[in-house]
């Protein structure tokens, strides 16, 4: 038996509705909907009933502040943060040092994730060598990247705020070490759009084993629409998970179901005028187109020969390889910005796997060929120039010895260190076979051109057109932007 509504009841519950401050900020046309909807539009909330025209308007692409160097970003983040001091911040003063109690003066005051007490010294585990016409001083452990210094910008004196992963990963990606800010990609796509209707502007490759410590938060869209978050997609099984139909369901069964899904949400975005509604029909459009069109720049198995041989790619497995290799046809297809995160370089020395002499050279391997190989098929097929590649961790290593519980492990392995890390650049508008920045003799501290997490922000929104300090979101009651309230452009890297 139907429930029988009380219609008095109701048109007065309804007249009370309308009055409150809840109904203003859901429902009204000048309400916060249309506030945000206005300002993802740059203009006032349309007065079209045209779903469709607004959904277009909506993930549309804006214009850049000026003349970008890069029209796309292949960003490389090894989590868990690769030591400097055995790839490429050469220190012969060190190694004298080895085996040395650590100086008070690089203990008080400081704060680390394990150190305790008084650790050793820990020279270089690692030789190093001149590399290229530019004679950058690179360790045995990148014999491939060795071939490509020329092409290459690194920045040695990186430094930030955070000395544990997830806060680190958090601030170098999104801005802020605490969740709820929209990543870099996110940032970059709201900007920029992508440059094909059929693939997402922002896609994500995970190797290693792991995802980053601080989760799929590092490529999430936070205050954004969430149109412009990452999307994941894997190198073995379904591309992105659920793009192949289910058993009994066709690709026109399956277009007949998103029609009708997306005319309710029409109707819900006519009444509510929410603008997250505009984002959830134009995902359930793009998963749609996405079934043809992700399976096919997903497949590398059509590859000549010797591009795998190139990359060390195996169609089919899970690797680094595989998603470099998967970052170069997505950006072909068009696709604005691709994260590539790769787990375990967490060296602390706790276990073989985890030691800077055996463990990190049987990390590097794989991960060098790979990365190599990317820059130098960019290069070969004239995409380097207008793209730019981006390599590094979320912070550095210490000059000394872990001793987890002011005991010394019987490997060797280094602490988390805020002061000076590496990041390197190629393409993309920057200079090759350049050194920016120093360190100290024992590669402690910066001492000369140091960066912060957000000058490189900054320089990477500038090398894509966008001026940091314009390219703002208002959302809580304040414009945000992903420099936060700082960060300068270094223009020392641009060519």
């Amino acid at each position: 038996m139907s429930k029988r509504i009380d219609l008095t009841s109701e048109y007065q519950y309804r007249e009370l509705q309308s009055r409150t401050r809840r109904h203003f900020i859901k429902q009204c046309t000048t309400g916060l909907g249309g506030i945000a909807l206005g300002s993802l539009l740059g203009c006032g909330r349309s007065n079209s009933t045209n779903t469709q025209a607004d959904i277009e308007a909506f993930v549309r692409k804006q214009v850049p502040h000026f003349a970008p160097s890069a029209k796309r970003i292949i960003y490389l983040h090894m989590a868990g943060a690769p030591s400097q001091l055995e790839l490429f911040d050469y220190k012969p003063e060190l190694a004298k040092l080895d085996g040395k109690d650590c100086p008070q003066s690089l203990l008080e005051g400081k704060k680390f994730a394990f150190i305790q007490g008084v650790p050793k010294m820990l020279g270089p585990q690692a030789e190093f060598s001149p590399r290229g016409n530019s004679g950058m001083m690179i360790s045995d452990n990148l014999p491939h990247f060795s071939t490509i210094v020329d092409d290459v910008t690194l920045i040695k004196t990186m430094h930030t705020d955070q000395f544990n992963h997830a806060p680190a990963q958090l601030l170098l990606q999104t801005g802020s070490p605490r969740l709820g800010r929209p990543s870099m990609g996110s940032w970059v796509t709201y900007g920029l759009g992508s440059e094909n209707e059929d693939l997402p502007g922002f896609m994500v490759l995970v190797s290693g084993g792991n995802t980053p410590d601080a989760g799929k938060s590092v490529w999430g869209s936070g205050f954004l629409p969430s149109v412009y978050q990452g999307v994941q997609c894997r190198s073995e099984g379904d591309p992105v998970l659920y793009v192949s139909n289910p058993s009994g369901i066709d690709g026109h069964l399956r277009k007949k179901t998103i029609d009708a899904i997306n005319q309710i949400n029409e109707k819900e975005y006519k009444e509510f005028g929410d603008p997250e509604t505009l984002t959830r029909i134009s995902q359930y459009e793009m998963a749609y187109r996405m079934q043809t069109s992700v399976p096919e720049v997903m497949d590398i198995k059509d590859e000549p020969e010797y591009i795998h041989e190139m990359y060390g790619t195996e169609p089919g497995k899970t690797s680094f390889a595989n998603n470099c290799l998967l970052a170069r046809r997505l950006i072909e297809k068009g696709v604005r910005f691709v994260q590539l995160f790769d787990w375990g370089w967490d060296m602390h020395g706790v276990a073989e796997r985890e030691a800077l002499d055996t463990g990190l050279p049987i990390k590097c391997k794989p991960i060098d060929k790979a990365m190599t190989a990317l820059v130098k098929d960019l290069k070969q097929r004239g995409l380097l120039d207008d793209t730019l590649v981006v390599w590094g961790g979320e912070f550095g290593r210490t000059p000394m010895q872990e001793n987890r519980g002011g005991k010394e492990w019987p490997f060797k392995g280094r602490d988390h260190h805020t002061e000076a890390f590496p990041v390197w650049m190629a393409g993309g508008g920057v200079k090759g076979g350049f050194t920016l920045g120093e360190t100290d003799e024992i590669g402690y501290y910066g001492i000369q051109d140091k960066v912060h997490v957000h000058d490189l922000q900054a320089t990477i929104l500038h090398l894509m057109g966008m001026d940091h300090e314009k390219f703002t979101y208002f959302a809580q009651g304040r414009d945000f932007r992903l420099t936060d309230v700082s960060g300068k452009v270094v223009s020392k890297v641009i060519a």
